[in-house]
């Protein structure tokens, strides 16, 4: 009884936050005035792409039958190549360094990075776009379902970790995919991650979201720094000894993260969440079409 007590409370407190996110990504997304996309560009072709396996929601007439009956490994649909050119994955870095806000009248950088997300999600839908997470494995497709089976999975709590390392799990070849986080870890799993997309034909966008605190360093005298997961902590008596090696280091991290673009075909854009986040979204929508 406990069980189903808790797992009833659990469900209402998800489902509560659905209205409130769907709402704002769908306010963010009428702002921003979107022109005709996807596959009814000219020149993506229509011819075989690849199989790939059958997932959950996939409709029967998409199932190559014969396909599937050669093989012992399940259901295959055969997709065409602007099928793939359509899809976009989205990551989303669910780390405890994304729950961060200096002041109580701005988002955290999580909740701008979810509502930035979904307002993207719904304009690609809304485009006739496939869209999926790759956070949660959703494979990338259409329609308002999927646009409900985004905003479940983007509105589930953080990871225990600090940091997460970019995922492509279920990005097919030759798409599109948004990386979205501060990108204040390890720089290597994200250079691993465009390097493996390119490799596959993936091109896209990273989108960087700090506090404003983050880029202005404002801190003098006797402080403690500690992590949003309480797994890091540094005291000092001079912080403001501090800033300008710090406002080095983000400069280079910035840097690093526009070369590792360049490099790989994609794009690099900071957001701030005391900016405008209509401003990104026409940024990260006008980069999607730029990419292909």
């Amino acid at each position: 009884m406990r069980d189903v007590a808790r797992l009833r409370q659990d469900a209402e407190t998800l489902a509560g936050s659905f209205p409130p996110l769907l709402a704002a990504a769908e306010h963010l997304a009428s702002s921003v005035m979107a022109g005709e996309h996807g596959r009814r560009r000219v020149g993506q072709g229509d011819q075989f792409w690849q199989y790939r396996p059958s997932h959950a929601g996939d409709e029967a007439r998409a199932i190559d039958w014969r396909r599937s009956a050669r093989s012992d490994d399940g259901l295959f649909v055969r997709e065409k190549e602007w099928q793939a050119a359509q899809s976009v994955m989205i990551w989303l870095d669910a780390g405890q360094s994304m729950e961060f806000s200096s002041d109580a009248s701005l988002p955290t950088k999580a909740d701008e990075a979810r509502r930035l997300c979904l307002a993207l999600a719904v304009l690609l839908i809304r485009g006739g776009e496939r869209v999926g997470l790759t956070n949660a494995g959703l494979p990338p497709r259409a329609g308002q379902v999927q646009l409900m089976r985004l905003t479940a999975s983007l509105a589930e709590s953080a990871a225990a970790a600090e940091y997460i390392a970019p995922e492509l799990r279920g990005v097919p070849g030759r798409s599109r995919a948004v990386f979205v986080s501060d990108f204040l870890g390890d720089i290597a799993p994200v250079s691993t991650a465009l390097t493996r997309a390119a490799d596959r034909g993936v091109d896209g966008a990273l989108v960087q979201v700090l506090d404003p605190q983050e880029e202005a360093f404002p801190f003098n005298g006797r402080t403690i720094f500690e992590s949003i997961g309480g797994t890091l902590a540094h005291e000092t008596l001079k912080a403001g000894d501090l800033r300008d090696r710090y406002l080095e280091r983000l400069a280079a991290r910035k840097d690093e993260l526009q070369a590792l673009a360049r490099a790989t075909g994609w794009q690099f854009h900071c957001h701030h969440t005391d900016k405008s986040a209509s401003g990104a979204l026409l940024w990260l929508y006008g980069a999607l079409e730029r990419v292909h």
